[in-house]
């Protein structure tokens, strides 16, 4: 399972471990090693395993450079797969639902390797995924923004009806264009919930994409830290729009 820890792979798992054809054996997560975070979500390390705990699968971290060229990308990710496939793994399951460019590449590198790539929501309509997500018991809470698309009082905050109502129209719902990515941290296959507290929020700034007019694009952060109260499974509280982190 290609395991990002937001809702789309989280979803996306859900439907694998029910299809008998599948039977996962392993997450896979790309990590920036150079702060040591899920690469895009900017979400730390310890929450990816305490997620990966829950789940009672191992993790197989891709560990990447902080600014990788597709080639050391592609090599890196050969090597993370080799052990896999030498245990017998066919298949690589994915959470992606619309791009269809990426799902080509993703179909293209892996057959390579002789893997098999799954798309379990493919081309699913939006409202139906989220729906469906909020009424499984998914929750999560938004950890990056694209300030492009969404301001910073967006970051932060739980991923619910009320998120979904306030997104500016334009803004897909499901964060398909890079708007918005999030870290789940209740779900019906956990052994339990994964208790967090809010850090910092902080804004970063990246090269913007060849051809877009701008130099740079910003992306707003929530850092999540592991709550270390000795209540196992204790629940942050709704989030409301604010400004500052808690």
């Amino acid at each position: 399972m290609n395991w990002s820890g937001g809702k789309d792979s989280a979803l996306a798992l859900y439907h694998a471990l029910r299809d008998p054809t599948l039977h996962v054996t392993d997450l896979l997560t790309s990590v920036n090693a150079h702060y040591g975070r899920v690469s895009m979500h900017g979400v730390r390390v310890a929450m990816l395993e305490a997620q990966a705990q829950r789940l009672g699968l191992p993790l197989t971290r891709l560990n990447l450079p902080e600014s990788p060229a597709m080639a050391d990308y592609e090599h890196l990710m050969r090597a993370a797969l080799d052990p896999l496939t030498a245990r017998g793994v066919t298949r690589a399951v994915f959470g992606d639902i619309f791009l269809e460019d990426l799902r080509r590449y993703r179909e293209q590198q892996l057959s390579l390797l002789g893997l098999e790539a799954v798309f379990p929501l493919w081309q699913r309509p939006n409202c139906e995924l989220l729906a469906e997500f909020l009424a499984l018991g998914f929750r999560a809470v938004v950890v990056c923004v694209n300030e492009q698309y969404l301001d910073r009082s967006f970051c932060g905050r739980e991923l619910n009806a009320d998120f979904l109502r306030d997104l500016p129209p334009g803004v897909d719902s499901c964060g398909e264009n890079g708007e918005y990515h999030s870290f789940v941290f209740e779900a019906p296959y956990f052994s339990h919930p994964i208790a967090f507290r809010r850090g910092e929020l902080v804004r970063r700034t990246y090269p913007a994409p060849a051809g877009s007019g701008a130099a740079e694009v910003g992306f707003w952060y929530q850092d999540l830290l592991p709550e270390d109260d000795g209540q196992e499974g204790q629940l942050p509280k709704q989030s409301a729009p604010s400004d500052s982190p808690d």
